[in-house]
Formats: C-alpha cells, structure tokens, sequence
C-alpha cells in the first residue's frame, strides 16, 4: 500500500516536466511535493518511534518510499532527512529534532564527507560523523556544488563548532541500503523507459524490440534489477556490514549497467536534453560516487570475508 501510494503520488506530481522545474528551482526541490509527502504520506516519520511523532516503521518502509522517488528521479530532501533521523536515532538522541524532522518543518543532512553534504545548502540540522561518533553541528558555512546529476543536491560543508550527541555504530550501512533502495527504483524504472521505447522504434519495417538480440539483451537487465533489489532487501533483513556493502555494490553496478544500455537503446535521442534517459545516466553516475564506490568497498568486503 504504502509503495502505491508513493508511486501514485509521484505519477502525478513529479513527470519529467515537473522534474525539471524542480531540479532548476532555487533550492533544487518542489516544496508542495515536498510537504504533501509529509503530511500526506508521513515519508519523514517512518523512521521515527511514535512517541515522539513518528510513524514507527522500520528501515525498509523507509527503503520503499526511496526506490519509489529514485523511479522518478524525484528531487527531494528525504534521503538527507532520513539519514539524519538516523544518525540521531542510533546514538541515542530523543529531543525535539526528530519532531521537526518527523513533521517535515526541518530538513536533515549528514556530512558523512563535508566536501559533498546532500541537503547541505538547505539543511536545518547538520550532523557530522567522524568514525561513529555522532555530532550536531552549531555553526555551519556551505558552499552549493555544481554536480552531475542536477537532480541530487549537494554542497561541500565547513563546521565552525558541533556538540558531540553520541555514538551510532552501522550508520554508514543503513544510509548505503537507503541509497541503494533509490538507485533500484532509478534502475527499474529506466529499463521500463527502455523497453517502451523498444516497442515502438520501427526499423526494417518491424519494432526493433522485435529483435531476439534486444530481447536477450532487455531480459538480461531485467534480471539485474530484479536481483538486486533482492540483494538490497535482504541487507535491510540482515543489516550486517557484508550484506550492506554487498547490496550497495550490487545496486551502484546494476543502476551504471542499466542506464548505460538504456542510453545506447534509444540510440540518438538518449542523449538530448529533452529525453530523460541521460538524466537517469547522471544519476548513476553520481549515486555511484555517495558513501564510497564499489571500487572503494570492495577491499572492505574482501577483508569481511577473509580473503
């Protein structure tokens, strides 16, 4: 129900047009979506206990809402917001700034690395991460960022003070399945993109998604998707470092392979400005740079692993 709702809600408010307005806009977001995913859906509560204003779901309702904008590529601070809520939530804060986050009034970032912060320009409550210490920063100087993906938001942040709010061990795990659970949806919905396309590109007198080597090859990214979504949810189910590593490997590789066929796919047309497919390759491509690539996780499984 609750990824109806949110696919539903994004059909109708955030199309490609919609998309556009929002990515150009002064704080790189649609603020009326933004408030209706709040009220409406309560996608910023999910994370939160109830008795403190929240919704009291569990990672992976919060995993649902963010592959459903990641189909859209829906500008939004949600993923900022979230991890936030988490940061606070794992080491044991219980004030009033999960309230605000919960109800939408405020928007959360985590500097994670202070030289790219998503949210960090719009954010209200910064937190910075050292290791798994958890900060609240005071003061804070941003610096908007021009980035390659005009759909993510980021900007470089410089703390001038932070209180020290305490610890949260698999924070970084936890931001890498929410950020993987996006780069699904992104995945999924671009091989959809490809596929109509397929159906009605005619050449040689027949539509070339017709042609066994293009179904091979579409059936073949299906099942990419398909499994790595799997990959994701059942990191979300386990919530150990080598599942979440694993899974946000899978998910970055998945969504560079997608995006990459559905651009040679359309063919010419994929890398005009009006069509969105090179917007979902620039989301690959960036998503693939947040909280380390897989080049960069790799070691780390290996060393998991014993190997």
């Amino acid at each position: 129900m609750l990824r109806d709702t949110v696919r539903s809600l994004v059909t109708k408010r955030a199309d490609s047009a919609a998309v556009r307005t929002a990515m150009e806009s002064e704080r790189g977001y649609d603020a009326s979506l933004w408030t209706v995913l709040c009220e409406q859906v309560g996608a910023a509560a999910l994370l939160i206990p109830e008795e403190l204003g929240g919704a009291g779901g569990e990672l992976a309702d919060a995993a649902i809402v963010m592959e459903e904008l990641g189909r859209g590529l829906v500008p939004s601070p949600l993923m900022g917001t979230l991890w936030a809520e988490l940061a606070l939530l794992d080491s044991g804060y219980r004030g009033e700034l999960l309230e605000m986050l919960a109800a939408g009034e405020s928007i959360g970032a985590v500097a994670f690395d202070p030289g790219y912060v998503v949210n960090g320009d719009i954010a209200d409550i910064v937190l910075t991460v050292e290791g798994d210490a958890v900060s609240l920063a005071e003061s804070v100087t941003t610096s908007p960022l021009a980035t390659m993906d005009p759909t993510r938001r980021l900007a470089a942040v410089a703390v001038g003070a932070a209180e020290p709010i305490g610890t949260a061990p698999g924070l970084i795990d936890k931001a890498g399945l929410l950020l993987a659970a996006e780069q699904v949806g992104a995945a999924a919905r671009a091989l959809d993109l490809t596929v109509e396309y397929t159906k009605t590109r005619v050449q040689f007198g027949r539509a070339i998604g017709s042609f066994q080597a293009l179904k091979h090859r579409m059936a073949d990214l299906y099942v990419l998707v398909e499994s790595a979504r799997a990959t994701v949810y059942q990191g979300i189910a386990d919530l150990t470092p080598e599942a979440a590593t694993v899974a946000r490997i899978k998910a970055s590789e998945v969504l560079s392979a997608v995006s990459g066929d559905a651009i040679q796919l359309h063919g010419g047309i994929a890398i005009t400005w009006e069509h969105d497919a090179h917007l979902y390759f620039k989301r690959a491509h960036g998503s693939a740079l947040l909280l380390g690539t897989p080049r960069q996780l790799l070691p780390n499984l290996e060393t998991a692993a014993g190997l």
